[in-house]
Order: C-alpha cells, then structure tokens, then sequence
C-alpha cells in the first residue's frame, strides 16, 4: 500500500490496496492515521458492491442510516445511492441533490460522524472531462491559522447546529426532490450545541468544527455579535489555501474525514449527465486515540 499526499491543500492518493479484501489491523491503522493526517483519501480503481462498501467502512465504525430514509441500497439501509438518474418508470434512483452547500455530515447531531465513504459507479463528463466535484477545507490548518485573540474569545464556546437549517436549503434549489421535514423525521435531529473548537479524536489537535451548512448561532453571544464572528469565520474557512477539489473517475472510493473537514459536492453537471455513487457514513462509535497509536 502506498499513501501519495497531495501536492496542495488536505488529501492523499492510496495505491496498491483492494478494498473487498478483508482489512487487517496494520492496515486498518495506517488508513485511521492517514485519515487523520490527510483529511481525504482517494482509492481509485475499486470496484466494491453495497455489501463490501458496508463491510469495508464498518471497519471504522458504526454505519449510520440517514434521517431522510430515502434511496438505500437493496438489503442496506445503511448504504445511500447519490444520483440524478431515473429507472423506466421515471423514478429517481437516489438522492439527487446530496451535499450542495459547505457543511460537516451529522454535526447537527449529539453522536457525531467520523467520516464519509463513497463509491464512484457512473461519473458525469463533458468534452471529456469529468463534472461533479466534491471539495474539501482543512479545519485543522484553519484552525491553527485563527489569530489568538480569537482563539481566546471562542474558547470554550458553543454553536447551535440544526439539521433543518440545511435541508432547507437544498429544498428551494432548482430541481430539488426534498419535501418539509416531518415531525418525526425533526424530532429524530433536533438542534444539538457543539464546540466550536474541538480536539480531533485521531489527530489530538484542535480543529475549527464550526460550518455554515448547519451552525446557527453561538451561545451566550448577543445575536449581532455572534452573526458577525460566524460569518467571520465562515469566510476565514473560505480561503483557497485550505482547498482540496477532488475530480472524480469511475471507480474512485473516496474517504473524508468529517471531523477535520468541511466538503461541498459541485452541481456543475445536467440531468442528461449521469452520475451514480453508493454512500456509506461512519459513526463516531470508537475509540481512535487508541486504535491509532
């Protein structure tokens, strides 16, 4: 196995490694530490069924079943299809709209996510280049590039996270499937408080854990003040230095880590330009301090 980190920006490229092989413990813990350290691995060249995505990110960690409950693999709950494509009836084949906007997965919710895990199967292109990026922000950088007057005046603090903040904003873009959140699905996620600074469980660094997909306010901030230092930090996230595009091919699996990274899936592409990807999201259910040392 070889670990190629990226030229700029989080991210690294993982060779020489076959995904539907069963994950041995030293390489199980060179994968944790790279995730840590990268932020982003890419695999390219796998070919995985919803049976050894689920097999292979379950290694990680308890496979969290989505709140929205649509669009699961046959037999998977936990494995997400991520696609603008209908069947013959017209229906669509998975969820159509999947992370457009800058977030962290689950940090609207009290047990966190440690990372994502998705399968490229049919990639959209044009003029043969692919369309569909997905990109990354390295909170950690971001975090140690903070000045330390705000380091010191967030200390300690907390923001509001709320899931409906998010969904409703994919729901009034273009072509958007999402209906209202039902009660049930609201009572399930409500609003969570969590720290605006928080110490990576693989890493023991501190990271920037604060996203405008779902952060609302910070408490105890009168509401003008803590607009302004969201937005301020929002746009300090922003800059292109912490910046990772990762251009997607047939085969990639693509793992992020949710904790030191904020992503935004690009919808650069039509409905005539295919793109079908299984998803599996794990669960912050272990104790990777220790598994990683």
């Amino acid at each position: 196995m070889r670990i190629i980190p990226n030229n700029s920006g989080p991210g690294a490229r993982v060779e020489g490694i076959d995904l539907r092989d069963p994950l041995g413990a030293d390489a199980f813990r060179t994968l944790l530490r790279a995730l840590g350290r990268y932020g982003v691995l890419c695999f390219p060249g796998q070919e995985l069924n919803a049976t050894q995505l689920a097999a292979y990110a379950g290694r990680f960690g308890t496979l969290e079943v989505n709140v929205a409950n649509l669009f699961h693999a046959e037999g998977h709950p936990e494995i997400m299809h991520l696609s603008n494509m209908k069947d013959a009836d017209g229906k669509m084949l998975g969820l159509n709209d999947a992370g457009q906007g800058w977030h962290t997965d689950m940090s609207y919710s009290k047990d966190i996510a440690l990372a994502n895990v998705l399968h490229a199967k049919t990639v959209p292109t044009r003029d043969g280049h692919s369309l569909g990026d997905t990109q990354f922000r390295d909170m950690h950088a971001a975090y140690e590039d903070l000045p330390d007057e705000v380091k010191q005046r967030l200390e300690g603090r907390v923001a509001v996270h709320d899931f409906e903040k998010f969904w409703d904003m994919m729901r009034v873009r273009p072509g958007s499937i999402r209906g209202p959140l039902t009660p049930e699905q609201k009572a399930k996620k409500p609003p969570v408080e969590q720290p605006i600074f928080r110490v990576h469980p693989v890493t023991g660094q501190r990271v920037l854990y604060c996203n405008p997909g779902y952060a609302m306010r910070i408490v105890g901030m009168d509401p003008v003040e803590s607009d302004a230092m969201l937005d301020y930090l929002f746009k300090h996230q922003a800059q292109a230095k912490y910046l990772h595009s990762h251009h997607w091919s047939v085969g990639d699996v693509l793992m992020w880590d949710n904790i030191g990274t904020t992503h935004n899936a690009v919808a650069d592409y039509g409905a005539d330009e295919h793109r079908f990807i299984l998803r599996a999201q794990i669960m912050a259910s272990l104790d990777y301090g220790a598994l990683a040392a």
